[in-house]
């Protein structure tokens, strides 16, 4: 590519026109700087493919025939955000909207900030970390030495060239990038009710193998998609499945994007999303990453589903599933101190029963939780059965059964978790 020379004469004019403005000539770049600068640009123009030769191209250059190095900066920066954009565009805003659970059109992607852009860009993977890092670094050359914002000084030649070079390495002149996850494919393979195993594994493999930035977006799209109430049951297995066994690579940045979105829905009032969020929590064994309200209300929740089913109709019958989800609770999360008495005195009335039997199915349930009881609620256990005030006490104290069922009941726990204060007591019953 050639460009018209930088003659004396040009840099006459740039002269008098600062003396005439009784400027000192230090206002713009030296004219030693502006034939280095002039005379490599033609090498960087050629990297630039022909459609992305736009007028801030034509304009970045004339800045710089004229000495208005902060002007240059400033009209090949926002090409680059341009060209980004564009990329963006054929990426796919529905494929976004559809990753981010978000409404996500052209109004949005303008509004996007320059560093909110460059981020979606390598979450996408149209840049790489090489490519978001050295762009990072060129808009806060931007923020700092451009026309954009008053500068207290002004960048030389070499900086503009390595500004400009960055900017068209990694925006103007670069590809989408195909190396890393191929994620509208991935979405639409999801989607498949029949997720082949071969599948599955070359999916899961390529989630492991790419970058945090994209992980950390797959993830969470993840999530929004097993919290949609219109997706069906096997794409949220699906899903599921993915995200237990990619647990274990989940950054802290990952984790506290997944809590904002489950608080987010509770505060949008989304209940069907806040719902199907707990359950992913949960199936995760991640509930310790929410709130001690949100826990001790799901907490709560269960335990009274189950003592409502034990005492009501048909209960040897119904008791099972409530067992169960209890007992997954459990497993998942140490049981809420503000409920510990409630979820002792539950489980251990439905373990002895009353005096027509115990629900069969759901002793499994029951032991696996008395099994692990913690020492504090051995502690409630023991104290609580003393006293006929509850259904507990009351049923050992007046139903042989369930007084043969509780001794039982107490050879199941450990007893190296027994308190020394209830040591009397655990020692009579076992006896």
């Amino acid at each position: 590519m050639n460009l018209p020379a930088v003659t004396n004469e040009n840099l006459f004019h740039l002269n008098s026109l600062v003396t005439a403005l009784q400027l000192p000539r230090t206002v713009l770049a030296s004219d030693d700087a502006i034939t280095y600068t002039w005379n490599n640009l033609p090498r960087l123009l050629t990297k630039i493919p022909e459609q992305e030769r736009n007028e801030l191209v034509a304009r970045m250059c004339i800045a710089v025939h004229s000495g208005l190095f902060d002007s240059a900066i400033n009209y090949i920066w926002n090409a680059a955000i341009l060209a980004l954009r564009n990329k963006v565009r054929s990426f796919g805003l529905p494929i976004i909207a559809s990753i981010k659970n978000k409404d996500f059109e052209e109004k949005h992607l303008l509004e996007l900030q320059d560093s909110e852009l460059l981020q979606l860009v390598l979450e996408l993977n149209i840049i790489d970390e090489q490519g978001f890092f050295f762009l990072s670094q060129a808009r806060a050359t931007r923020n700092n030495y451009s026309a954009a914002h008053p500068s207290l000084q002004m960048i030389d030649e070499f900086e503009l060239m390595a500004f400009a070079n960055r900017c068209i390495e990694n925006a103007l002149a670069n590809p989408i990038n195909h190396t890393g996850l191929d994620i509208p494919s991935f979405i639409q393979t999801i989607k498949n009710p029949s997720f082949a195993a071969i599948q599955y594994n070359y999916w899961l493999d390529a989630l492991k193998q790419t970058y945090d930035a994209q992980r950390s977006l797959i993830i969470n799209m993840m999530h929004g998609m097993y919290c949609d109430p219109n997706i069906s049951e096997t794409i949220r297995q699906n899903i599921l499945k993915l995200c237990i066994d990619l647990k274990q690579s989940f950054s802290n940045a990952i984790k506290s994007k997944l809590v904002n979105t489950h608080t987010n829905y509770l505060a949008r009032g989304e209940v069907e999303k806040y719902k199907a969020s707990l359950k992913f929590f949960e199936n995760l064994s991640f509930l310790e990453l929410l709130s001690h309200g949100e826990l001790n209300s799901l907490f709560s929740r269960a335990i009274e589903r189950l003592n409502q089913v034990h005492n009501g109709f048909d209960n040897f019958y119904n008791e099972p599933p409530f067992a169960e989800r209890l007992n997954e609770l459990t497993k998942a999360h140490a049981v809420p101190l503000l409920v510990q008495e409630k979820f002792v005195e539950t489980v251990s009335s439905c373990f002895i029963g009353n005096g027509y039997g115990v629900s069969h199915s759901a002793l499994n349930s029951y032991e696996d939780m008395i099994k692990n009881f913690s020492p504090i609620e051995i502690s409630l256990l023991l104290n609580l059965v003393q006293y006929e005030t509850n259904l507990l006490g009351y049923r050992v104290k007046n139903t042989r059964n369930c007084s043969e069922r509780f001794k039982k009941m107490v050879q199941l726990i450990n007893p190296s978790s027994v308190p020394p204060s209830v040591k009397h007591s655990y020692d009579h019953f076992i006896k």
